[in-house]
């Protein structure tokens, strides 16, 4: 197929685009590139891409394509609770818009990279299905709940749209986050020893690896229409659900050393919630999430060593989403909607400016 990813230069988008294409398809991005410069290593991606605000994008731009992955977005809770406007603007607006000029440029498929962050505050006793009711408490899961009722009202015979609840997802991308709680946590006890909790601890996670992540949204692209029609997967594996002090425990455990901390105000955190991942374990076994929460750490340790985290890195802005918006903002490169006030250099290689990273 020839698959348009949007937001492929962001955390998961670096891992996705490799994953398509040794299944052989043919991959074009679409980014603005917001987090260009801010890697862990060396990295450059060999699809070609496009320069482009996702709220510029039109049904002509999209014409050709057999498939649209959705990953661009603000992209977590405290960036989403800056501007809550814009991340409505973006997550939601900008979203609705792409999947009706899909439809209308006779796109076949698209995967939208929802979240399970969509449960919000739910009991620790309720394991949720996808039937499960929503709870958002942040601006940025509301803003994937009206996705995902917009985009089945849109579902067609001709337009097939499939939403991927994923899990909190953690694992080394060569575009890292250091602010998703498991890279977070092995980041500090590497760097400084301290296994550095924000919260009391007790809150449940839900936790997928970026890869298996990503052979999911190929399981789900080479899917049999009826398999995946109109349909909404929980993304991770079964047993992968954590309290994050006992994820807290395991990274402890996996760097000799370390000690368990809690940084200044930590307390009670009301976004908690276990899921239940039964349903993509029986529609599609072949990609079924694979990696422990263990394999996760030790891939981590060794990447971070490899590529030399420093603990700024984790307090800076290079790997911390908002940080890095802020800066822009300060500098005057951004506008308060979050578009580039000029146009970076490299914007010739595409269209337009500004579609954001995931």
């Amino acid at each position: 197929m020839k698959v348009l990813v949007t937001g492929h230069d962001g955390y998961i988008g670096a891992v996705m685009l490799p994953v398509l294409q040794r299944a052989g398809h043919e991959v074009v991005g679409l980014d603005s590139y917001l987090y260009e410069g801010c890697e862990l290593g060396p990295f450059q991606s060999s699809a070609p891409a496009l320069r482009c605000d996702l709220r510029d994008v039109d049904a002509a731009l999209l014409r050709g394509f057999d498939a649209v992955i959705h990953l661009a977005a603000i992209s977590n809770d405290p960036l989403g609770n800056l501007n809550a406007d814009c991340t409505f603007a973006i997550n939601h607006h900008a979203s609705l818009r792409l999947a009706r000029c899909a439809r209308e440029a006779g796109v076949r498929r698209f995967l939208y990279a929802s979240s399970c962050s969509v449960y919000g505050a739910s009991s620790p006793d309720a394991v949720l299905d996808e039937t499960a009711d929503f709870s958002p408490i942040t601006p940025y899961a509301e803003s994937k709940v009206r996705v995902e009722a917009e985009l089945a009202a849109l579902a067609t015979d001709g337009f097939s749209p499939t939403c991927l609840r994923n899990a909190t997802v953690y694992g080394f991308s060569p575009k890292l986050r250091g602010d998703l709680v498991v890279n977070n946590l092995v980041g500090w006890a590497l760097t400084l020893g301290r296994v550095e909790l924000k919260s009391d601890g007790t809150p449940w996670r839900p936790l997928v690896h970026v890869e298996d992540v990503c052979r999911v949204f190929l399981g789900v692209l080479e899917a049999p229409r009826e398999l995946v029609h109109d349909e909404a997967f929980n993304v991770g594996r079964v047993g992968e659900n954590h309290r994050i002090r006992d994820v807290a425990e395991r990274v402890r455990a996996a760097i000799p050393g370390s000690r368990i901390g809690f940084a200044e105000g930590a307390g009670p955190d009301p976004r908690c919630y276990r899921v239940d991942f039964g349903k993509l374990a029986r529609v599609l076994p072949a990609c079924v999430p694979s990696r422990t929460l263990e394999d996760g750490i030790s891939e981590l340790v060794a990447a971070y060593r490899l590529g030399g985290l420093r603990r700024d890195d984790l307090e800076g802005d290079r790997f911390v989403r908002v940080e890095r918006i802020l800066r822009l903002l300060r500098e005057g490169r951004l506008r308060a909607d979050l578009r580039w006030r000029r146009e970076p250099e490299e914007a010739s290689r595409g269209l337009g400016q500004g579609a954001l990273s995931s």
